[in-house]
This record gives C-alpha cells, structure tokens and sequence, in this order.
C-alpha cells in the first residue's frame, strides 16, 4: 500500500484530538484513552484500506477462476490464445479484476508479446496463486505445450484450492470467535481483579498492597495507585517507570501480551498467514488498552 492523500485528514483530526488532550484532559482518568483514540483515528483510514486492499485480492483470486474457466471455453473453441484472451477479457465482468484484464487485452492488441502481457497481469495483481498460474501458461506457451490441457489443470487446481480454503475459513470460524470470546472474557477477569479484588483485599490486611520481591532481591513496586508525572522529563520516566512495575502496569501489559498472542493464533488459523494474525492483534491490544487505560482512570 502507498500513502494517499487522504489519509493526511485521519492524520490532522488524530493530532487535534491529541492536543485539546494535552490542553483539556491532562490528569484526567481519559487522557491515556483519549491519547489511544487520536492515535487510532491518526492510522484508521490506512488500515480501513488495508482491509480492503485485503478483500480485493480474495476477490481476485475468485475471479481469475472465472477468467481461466471462459478462456478455457474460448481456447476450446480453436481461437488462438492471444485472440481468446482479448475476446474473454472483454466478454464478461470480473469485478475487481476487469481493470487488469482490460489492461492484459489492451497490450496484447498494441501488439506486445503474449508472455510479457501476462507478466504485467500478474504482477498488477501482486496476488501469489496468479503469478503462479500465469507463470505456468508462460512456461506451457514458450516450451510449446499444449495451452488447452494447461489450462484445464490451472482451472483444477484453482477449484481445489478455493475448496480447501473455504473448509478451513468454515471448520475455523467458530474457533475465531471463541478466541475473541475468551479474550473479552481474559479483560473482564483482568477488571475485576484489578478493581474489585485488590482494593478488598488491601481493606482486609488493612494496608494496601505494597511491595513485593523479584527472585534477584531487586524490590518490585505494587502501589495500586501511581500518578504521572508530566512537569519534567525525568519526572515523566520515573514515574512511567514506577507505574510499569506497579499492579495497573502489569495488568495492562499483560492484556497487551494476550491481544497479540491471541490474534497471531487467530490469523493463523483462519487466514494461514502472520499478516493477518498481526491485524487481529492490532485490533485486539488497541480494545485492551483503551479498556484498561479507562477502567484504571
């Protein structure tokens, strides 16, 4: 994905926010919120497009199967291969991959070579299972092979492969939602141990939780309550510092640790890739953070 213009009012409007945030709120229980929002409105448009940009390419990888399929009929029927490219591309609506079809027929017709328009096709696509397929016709047209049968093969694999694909995005949705489930299920656990267990527990000793000790003797603070410092840098990293090692920062790392684990296994199971595991995760610390920042005030 490139930057695009438009992205710079996402960018703007997240930077207003954070300043009347800073003028506004500081010290209040929604200033770390708040920074969170701005910073989520700042990048929403580019992600919203990364979403998208991600649904085009599924779109395509159906749509080449249509495409193979009607230039199979056209190759049958004894048109040359470069003619039935032209006549199939221009035949049918392949969604979001006409454009790149019309580009593909348009350079056969300026009279450039047929591997070499193919291998604009698929590099316009930047779709893995295209690249390969038209890699395959290309090895078939330069060695002489017969296009027919190598395009019939294309058109099974392509089948087997959707098919395979949308058993596993079946046997695995409900799994996906039992994993945003539990994970909702981990941030009520982390709330309510944060802000109903502790504090009891602190009136029942009759001092609030203090200190406790790591395994190297180094002391490890537990305040329940840690005010930031914002008036000197130095004051801003010690009291940041005090509140990573104290109870609300290590509940909020810890819903952190679990939104990106847990959206890295999502990815994987119902994708097959770490790029939409890393999206799955985005999404989930971002809900953890602003949950926990808020509820900690």
């Amino acid at each position: 994905m490139r930057f695009k213009k438009k992205y710079w009012y996402g960018i703007t409007f997240g930077i207003i926010l954070f300043i009347l945030d800073l003028i506004l709120f500081i010290g209040d229980r929604l200033f770390v919120p708040l920074i969170i929002l701005s910073v989520t409105i700042g990048w929403s448009q580019a992600w919203i497009d990364f979403f998208i940009e991600g649904q085009r390419r599924k779109e395509y990888e159906a749509r080449f199967l249509d495409f193979v399929r009607n230039l199979v009929g056209a190759v049958r029927s004894g048109m040359p291969v470069p003619k039935a490219i032209i006549h199939t591309a221009n035949k049918s609506d392949y969604g979001a991959l006409t454009p790149h079809l019309k580009k593909l027929a348009n350079q056969i017709e300026w009279a450039i070579p047929t591997h070499k328009a193919l291998k604009n096709f698929a590099k316009g696509t930047e779709n893995e299972i295209i690249i390969r397929s038209v890699s395959t016709v290309i090895e078939a047209e330069l060695s002489g092979g017969n296009i027919e049968d190598v395009l019939e093969s294309i058109t099974t694999s392509l089948l087997e492969i959707k098919r395979i694909k949308d058993e596993r995005r079946a046997s695995i949705q409900s799994q996906v939602m039992q994993s945003y489930i539990i994970f909702f299920v981990f941030l009520g656990i982390m709330l309510i141990i944060q802000n109903l267990l502790i504090p009891y527990l602190g009136k029942m000793s009759g001092a609030n939780i203090a200190k406790g000790t790591l395994g190297s003797g180094q002391m490890i603070n537990l305040a329940t309550k840690i005010s930031i410092d914002f008036t000197s840098i130095a004051g801003f990293y010690t009291t940041v510092k005090a509140w990573l090692m104290s109870l609300h920062g290590v509940f909020l790392m810890l819903s952190l640790i679990q939104g990106l684990f847990a959206g890295l296994i999502i990815g994987k199971l119902s994708e097959g890739d770490m790029i939409s595991g890393f999206k799955h995760s985005l999404i989930l610390m971002t809900i953890a953070f602003l949950v926990m920042s808020f509820a900690q005030g």
